[in-house]
């Protein structure tokens, strides 16, 4: 343990993030890795998957994954990706859909895309086709005339939300394709917010209205 400077007396604590090395008789468990059991395991995981294999991990959250995707463009290399990967990790959903260039900055994602379903579509028409094909009705997520408040829209269970990449924000295409059209209440200055905190707001709205809370951690 570490001890940190905090003011001119007083001293907190900083503890090393994850867990050492196994203490006592290894479980004999296949989901459990032999490496993490002997060396911890520090990885950005809750404390139920400490020492489990990425694999196992995968498995278990695919088994109680909710039925809602995210989609973002990205055809100006969108530096929010990694933060929607890192929120659609954190609120288990089914896949995240990148539109455009395939290539991404993952360092916003915090490793979490090792166990997030990514899938790629070169445009917005093979995303539709995508949605169309599962059933998902698509959600544009945008500030423009005509778009239902999320605060009061009633969001399909089995979706895509559908995101614009920063600054110009959804295109004529991606807003063509969708059901429905949500935006987010705001009441300062600015025309738009963040598109990772949009991304965020929208999965949780969603959250609330569909998942079963008492099997969140």
């Amino acid at each position: 343990m570490e001890l940190e400077e905090a003011g001119p007396t007083e001293w907190t604590a900083r503890e090393e993030v994850g867990v050492g090395p196994w203490t006592g008789p290894w479980p004999d468990d296949e989901r459990y890795d032999p490496e993490l059991l002997a060396n911890g395991d520090r990885r950005n995981v809750v404390d139920a998957y400490r020492y489990w294999r990425r694999e196992a991990i995968v498995a278990d959250v695919d088994a109680r994954r909710h039925p809602f995707h995210v989609a973002i463009e990205n055809f100006q290399h969108d530096h929010n990706i990694g933060t929607v990967v890192r929120t659609a990790n954190a609120f288990a959903a089914a896949a995240v859909h990148i539109v455009g260039r395939r290539r991404w900055n993952r360092r916003g994602a915090m490793v979490t895309d090792r166990y997030q379903h990514l899938e790629h579509h070169p445009d917005v028409a093979s995303l539709a086709a995508f949605a169309a094909e599962r059933g998902l009705a698509v959600v544009a997520v945008d500030n423009t005339p005509g778009a239902v408040p999320v605060e009061s829209a009633s969001l399909p269970r089995e979706c895509v939300l559908l995101f614009g990449q920063e600054g110009p924000g959804l295109s004529a295409e991606a807003q063509e394709a969708a059901s429905l059209v949500v935006s987010i209440a705001q009441f300062g200055t600015t025309r738009s917010i963040n598109a990772g905190v949009a991304a965020g707001i929208v999965m949780h709205a969603w959250i609330r209205q569909h998942a079963d809370l008492s099997r969140s951690w």
